[in-house]
């Protein structure tokens, strides 16, 4: 491995420490939060503040999961089996996240439902103080992950947080709209805004997660080929392959035809091709370099499947 390879593994390894430690203490900061918004919200009454603290729970539930596949994965030594390590674990979490925040909607809207259909007075006062409370904890988590780039599951965590801080204010709204306009329908309907706003949450975080599972490609193909038919010596792309491990990882793999007169001119052409590659983003790139008669042996490399 060259030296400036050397450099973007310590690079990765020491961001993902720091994206692991993040999660840590926002799954702190939140679980905090939670036990202080469901102790407010079942004093005071309030189906919203109740329906924040859960949006919190599931989060927290995230972020643990997000952080322990983390964890796990910088630990975990690369071997002949596990060929890229457990870095999989961070898509396969963050889709588990995803799915967790579905069921916490259909309860809220649930719960709506009876408050709508039977009223319960709420004490305005505290439940504006609790859900102020619950607001700046948000604030607070959203100050610790941005910054650098963020991973999938920091992004999942980030998205999260902008709900719970949505959820917090329109709490915060309906109650005041209950203590001034006498409105106890605001209430409920408060909650159902933030069912919306975990449903927004958990369809980002499925989008993002299943891209990665099914190996949807980060890079348009048919713009990288032509790119890579602009660099000298290279005729054209046999085949192309790029697909995500975890969101910090990107794999790709390039067979190409090069006009190359001489082993030093391939090898000049692959280093050529592999430093663009990752440029583009493609953090293990292999090359494999064809004389143009050579491609018609292609077929005889690939393993014929069925579904």
């Amino acid at each position: 491995m060259s030296h400036a390879h050397e450099q973007e593994a310590a690079r990765s390894e020491t961001a993902s420490g720091r994206s692991t430690r993040k999660l840590a203490l926002v799954a702190i900061v939140n679980f905090v939060g939670f036990v202080v918004e469901l102790a407010g919200g079942l004093l005071f009454g309030s189906v919203a503040l109740i329906s924040d603290a859960l949006h919190m729970l599931f989060d927290m539930l995230a972020y643990v999961m997000a952080f322990s596949a983390g964890y796990t994965a910088e630990r975990f030594e690369r071997g002949g089996t596990w060929s890229y390590g457990l870095h999989r674990l961070e898509p396969v979490a963050a889709f588990l996240n995803g799915i967790l925040l579905i069921p916490t909607v259909g309860y809220i809207v649930w719960e709506s439902y009876q408050r709508f259909l039977d009223p319960v007075s709420i004490d305005p006062v505290l439940t504006i103080i609790i859900a102020t409370g619950g607001l700046l904890v948000n604030l607070g988590s959203v100050y610790i992950l941005q910054g650098d780039e963020m991973s999938l599951n920091e992004r999942g965590a980030f998205y999260h947080l902008l709900g719970d801080a949505g959820g917090s204010i329109a709490v915060i709204v309906s109650t005041a709209a209950v203590a001034v306009f006498d409105l106890p329908v605001a209430d409920p309907v408060a909650a159902v805004l933030i069912a919306l706003l975990i449903l927004w949450s958990a369809g980002t975080v499925l989008r993002e997660s299943t891209s990665i599972l099914l190996q949807r490609s980060p890079i348009d193909s048919d713009e990288l080929k032509t790119e890579l038919t602009t660099l000298d010596g290279v005729e054209r792309i046999e085949d192309l392959h790029v697909w995500q491990v975890c969101s910090q990882l990107t794999v790709g793999t390039v067979r190409l035809v090069d006009g190359a007169t001489s082993l030093e001119e391939r090898r000049e052409i692959r280093l050529v091709v592999h430093d663009y590659l990752t440029e583009r983003g493609i953090d293990h790139a292999t090359v494999e370099c064809l004389d143009a008669d050579e491609t018609d042996s292609e077929q005889t490399d690939r393993t014929p499947h069925t579904h």
